[in-house]
């Protein structure tokens, strides 16, 4: 699974395992703390090893590749983008992956703006400000992307560690 060179990325969602095959007596709920303490570990060994942009671009790609497989194997492509956003926020708010509000909704020129509170990635956090959800920032990315089948730009513009009390994003259809 991980021992080979490659180009290209081969996560799949079959790549989790049967979780609760694995783990009949602990289940599959984990503290936030041992979420952070893989990520900013992480984190802090990719910013030793290359530098800051390089580990934030690699954040950002992995939580877009995470946000694909999300949308493909837990939410209702089917719907349209109304009931997809409402069925989105239902489901985050259920996996305790942080309570999505539709700030801005432009489904003319597919601009968005949106706010993710008690996120797992960063509230709670010292205040540093810089912004630090950059997983979140591609995973948001990859969910959209799966769904709408077009790219998009996804920019935190406020975080908690940078002072705010909610995680705020950006989002904008790539045109070509």
């Amino acid at each position: 699974m991980f021992k080979e060179e490659r180009e290209q990325l081969q996560f799949s969602w079959k790549d989790l395992g049967n979780i609760e095959e694995g783990r009949p007596n602990l289940g599959s709920m984990v503290p936030v703390f041992l979420y952070r303490l893989l990520q900013y570990t992480l984190r802090d060994v990719l910013i030793k090893r290359y530098d800051v942009k390089t580990s934030q671009d690699i954040f950002i790609e992995a939580g877009r590749l995470a946000g694909y497989e999300f949308c493909q194997n837990m939410l209702n492509m089917d719907l349209d983008y109304r009931e997809f956003l409402s069925e989105l926020q239902k489901l985050l708010k259920e996996t305790n992956i942080g309570m999505l509000t539709i700030e801005k909704a432009d489904f003319e020129d597919m601009e968005f703006t949106v706010t993710i509170a008690e996120d797992l990635d960063c509230s709670g956090l010292p205040v540093s400000n810089e912004t630090v959800c950059n997983y979140d920032e591609g995973f948001i990315k990859g969910i959209l992307e799966a769904y709408a089948e077009r790219e998009f730009s996804v920019t935190e513009i406020n975080c908690w560690a940078s002072g705010d009390r909610v995680c705020r994003f950006k989002i904008d259809l790539i045109r070509l």
